[in-house]
C-alpha cells in the first residue's frame, strides 16, 4: 500500500482572507485551493487556461473561488491578473507561489530552451508574483507568502532533475533575502518542501514505482496534496505570525535515513 488517505482537517479559519494561488488546476495546487476554500477563504486562481470543472470542484462545498487568466513567466500578464484579483475581491492577504514545471531530462540532453523554461516558470515566476503582489500585501494586516519548493535540489538530487533541482534551491535563496525586506511591512514569506506526493505526474510513473517509493519512506506511504496544504495553512495562519524565511519539509521522513536499512 503506497497511499493511506487521511481526512482530518486542521482547525484554521480564513473567512476574512483572500488567497491568491498559482498553478492550482491539479495536484498540489488544487489541494491548496480546496483546503483554503474549506476554511472559508476567498480563493483566486491564476493560470493560463481556465478549467471550469476545477472551479466547480473547489466550490462544491460552498467555496468562493474565481479564475483569473495570467502567465507567471510574463510580468505584464501577471500584473493584469493580480490587479483583477484585487479589484474583484477587494484585497490580497495570502499569496501561494505554486506554479512549476518538472521535465525529466539528463544534463547532456537539456536544451538551452528547456533550461530557460524551467527557470522562467519556477524562479522568475516566483519573483514576478511576489513583486507584483507586494503593494497589495502591504495593505493587509498580516500579509503572507508561501512558496512550494521541493526536497529535490535543496536537500536531495534525482537523475534528470538538475534544472528542476537548481530552480527549487534558487527559490529558497530568494525567499531568505526577501524575508528581510518584507518584514518591515509585517509580511512573512516561507516555503514548504514536499517529498513524493501522489499527484497526476507521479501516477504516470506506474504502480511499481509508486510502491517502491512508498517503501522508501519511513511512514510507508506517499504524501497527498492535502498533506502539503495543511502545512501551507499553518504558515498562512495567525499561529505562524513569528515565522519568516523558514522551510517546512513534508516528506514522511524520506530524507532522514542514511540508507534503506536505517528504519
Amino acid at each position: 500500500m503506497y497511499f493511506v488517505e487521511r481526512r482530518k482537517i486542521m482547525p484554521f479559519s480564513f473567512e476574512d482572507k483572500t488567497v491568491l494561488i498559482t498553478g492550482a488546476s491539479k495536484g498540489i495546487g488544487l489541494g491548496i485551493a480546496q483546503a483554503f476554500a474549506k476554511q472559508g477563504a476567498q480563493v483566486a486562481i491564476i493560470g493560463r487556461q481556465e478549467n471550469p470543472l476545477v472551479i466547480d470542484e473547489i466550490n462544491k462545498n460552498g467555496g468562493d473561488t474565481k479564475f483569473f487568466s495570467g502567465d507567471v513567466t510574463n510580468h505584464k500578464s501577471l500584473k493584469v491578473a493580480v490587479s483583477s484579483v484585487a479589484d474583484y475581491f477587494g484585497k490580497i492577504d495570502i499569496v501561494c507561489s505554486n506554479a512549476g514545471i518538472f521535465p525529466t531530462t539528463l544534463i547532456e540532453n537539456i536544451s538551452d530552451e528547456e533550461w530557460e523554461s524551467v527557470m522562467n516558470t519556477n524562479v522568475r515566476g516566483t519573483f514576478f508574483l511576489v513583486k507584483t503582489c507586494l503593494p497589495y500585501l502591504k495593505k493587509s494586516s498580516n500579509g503572507r507568502v508561501i512558496i512550494t519548493s521541493s526536497i529535490t535540489g535543496p536537500i536531495t538530487g534525482y537523475k534528470g532533475f538538475s534544472h528542476y533541482g537548481a530552480s527549487k534551491a534558487a527559490q529558497l535563496g530568494f525567499m531568505r533575502s526577501a524575508a528581510l525586506e518584507l518584514a518591515q511591512d509585517n509580511i512573512t514569506i516561507n516555503a514548504v518542501m514536499p517529498g513524493n506526493i501522489l499527484t497526476e505526474g507521479l501516477k504516470d510513473l506506474g504502480e511499481d514505482y509508486l510502491t517502491r517509493m512508498a517503501e522508501s519512506i519511513p511512514l510507508k506511504r506517499l504524501g497527498t496534496p492535502n498533506d502539503i496544504a495543511q502545512a501551507i495553512l499553518f504558515l498562512a495562519s495567525e499561529g505562524a505570525n513569528f515565522i519568516t524565511g523558514q522551510t517546512i519539509v513534508v516528506d514522511g521522513g524520506q530524507t532522514l535515513p542514511e540508507n534503506l536499512d536505517g528504519f
